[in-house]
């Protein structure tokens, strides 16, 4: 089944710009959210559902497939879980399963919706199914309802944490609070801690184009903040890395972004931005660093097959090493 939906989060991170229904944005998306139909018959091992992660909030998590480690997929900021089941390649690159199913195909692999991102429905809409949280949220909060999701969903652990963009400064906050949990990691173009004084005056209003991108959904309370310069801070504040298996995953091609975005802004972010990946890359030993030609920040959206080959490098080192 194909589903055509706008592509409201275009790079919603790391551009800080969406591209918004009319302004001329990707491809339509192909694939469906993986959710589970009333009645319908599945594998005891797969499920979506709500996990009660306490104080009354409830964290909508979908798991799928076999094998060890389990693989965790984190979206960017403003993203639900759906940019992990949907594909945009464009020839010459084929139909490849998007990143979920295709994980599934070899190992145990979840994903969930953080509260307050966006839903690649028809229209979009924010996600209802986790708990709305209001006001903007530490990076620790983060990471603390992702260990609350996979504790209360009975996930087994260790992890292979799989984080786009922002995500992966969840997934690596999350390694530093819980070495013992992370087997390994991936970065899919994701964040870093070094982006500041490629902005210099201008980060601010970086910070708060991050956080209000241009979207319908800027002005709902229940719109996912975060606190970049307090996430910044508190990377570099907490311990070090465990030493696993690492790959980074880096875009070739400039951010989406529409027509009369300032390029006082996206000047900047393509200078920083490799020098962002490689810092990546310099968190571990022998990490591969892999290029997604052709693709723009969604890696995992128009290179599925490059994203899925990572991961399933990562993981087999990972079994390779026990």
């Amino acid at each position: 089944m194909r589903q055509r939906v706008p592509l409201l989060g275009a790079a919603l991170v790391a551009t800080a710009l969406a591209a918004l229904p009319g302004c001329g944005g990707p491809s339509p998306l192909r694939g469906t959210p993986a959710v589970s139909a009333p009645g319908q018959s599945r594998a005891p091992q797969d499920f979506s559902r709500q996990v009660d992660v306490g104080g009354g909030r409830r964290i909508w998590l979908s798991c799928r497939g076999s094998g060890s480690p389990t693989v965790v997929l984190e979206p960017g900021l403003h993203d639900s879980s759906d940019t992990w089941s949907l594909t945009d390649t464009r020839p010459p690159v084929p139909e490849s399963p998007a990143v979920f199913p295709g994980v599934a195909a070899f190992a145990r692999v979840c994903t969930y919706d953080r509260p307050g991102t966006i839903r690649y429905a028809n229209p979009p809409a924010l996600t209802t199914r986790s708990t709305p949280q209001t006001g903007t949220r530490s990076l620790a909060a983060m990471a603390t309802d992702l260990d609350r999701v996979l504790t209360a969903g009975r996930v087994p652990g260790p992890y292979l944490l799989v984080g786009h963009s922002f995500g992966g400064m969840i997934t690596r906050l999350y390694a530093q609070r819980h070495p013992q949990k992370t087997a390994g990691l991936v970065f899919v173009d994701a964040f870093g801690t070094n982006m500041r004084p490629y902005f210099g005056a201008r980060w601010p209003a970086y910070v708060k184009l991050l956080n209000a991108p241009g979207t319908p959904f800027d002005a709902d309370p229940g719109f996912e903040q975060a606190d970049i310069d307090g996430a910044v801070g508190a990377v570099r504040a907490a311990g070090p890395l465990p030493r696993v298996p690492m790959a980074v995953l880096s875009k070739t091609e400039p951010f989406a972004a529409p027509a009369g975005s300032p390029k006082e802004l996206l000047a900047p972010l393509e200078r920083a931005w490799p020098a962002v990946q490689q810092a990546l890359v310099e968190l571990g030993e022998q990490t591969p660093h892999l290029l997604a030609t052709g693709s723009d920040h969604y890696v995992q959206l128009h290179d599925p097959d490059l994203t899925i080959s990572a991961v399933r490098l990562v993981a087999g080192r990972i079994r390779a090493g026990r």
